[in-house]
């Protein structure tokens, strides 16, 4: 059974006043809610209006859905054997999303696989974009801004990737690493 929106806006109050370490009273001031207002919507007491959950998140300064969107899990787990690749180079190259695109957090992160001698040419990404490679195993040579840099197991690189960069797989054995793309809010 879904939880009622006026106990949901209710419980999402509390946890953000007690996140920020906020009285009643701090909130009150902060939104121009009165206290007595403030404290039946966090019981779940009251339906407030339209008009006085926009004081307060005018006040909180947060987003008026911060305040009745479904929680995020506190924990999610991804099982590498239930996820499905992109594939490109004739399956040489293999992409694993294992956190897809989530704007809220700006960032999405993939394992991916290559296959001895396999390249992959990356189209530029929008500007401001940043990607972050941690070898897990093999050997790759990235080049990036015309230069290249060869990386081995634990070895870890940043860039910019508004410009094409390349990948190539110099290892006799399958190359793994895990990329975190980076989207910076526009």
């Amino acid at each position: 059974m879904q939880e009622p929106i006026h106990k949901k806006v209710g419980r999402k109050l509390l946890n953000i006043r007690r996140t920020r370490g906020l009285s009643l009273d701090q909130v009150a001031e902060l939104t121009g809610v009165s206290k007595a207002m403030l404290g039946q919507i966090e019981r779940g007491d009251s339906n407030p209006t339209i008009s006085v959950l926009w004081k307060i998140v005018s006040g909180l300064q947060i987003s008026f859905t911060s305040l009745i969107e479904d929680d995020e899990p506190q924990v999610t787990v991804v099982r590498g054997a239930d996820l499905s690749p992109f594939e490109e180079e004739d399956g040489q190259y293999r992409a694993y999303p294992l956190f897809p695109f989530n704007p809220q957090k700006g960032f999405e992160v993939y394992t991916v696989e290559m296959e001895p001698g396999c390249s992959h040419a990356s189209e530029p990404h929008n500007e401001g974009v940043e990607e972050y490679i941690l070898m897990v195993s093999g050997k790759l040579e990235l080049t990036v801004f015309e230069e290249s840099f060869t990386l081995d197991i634990g070895d870890a690189i940043h860039f910019t990737a508004d410009r094409p960069h390349y990948y190539k797989n110099v290892a006799d054995t399958k190359t793994v690493y895990k990329t975190i793309i980076y989207y910076p809010a526009s």
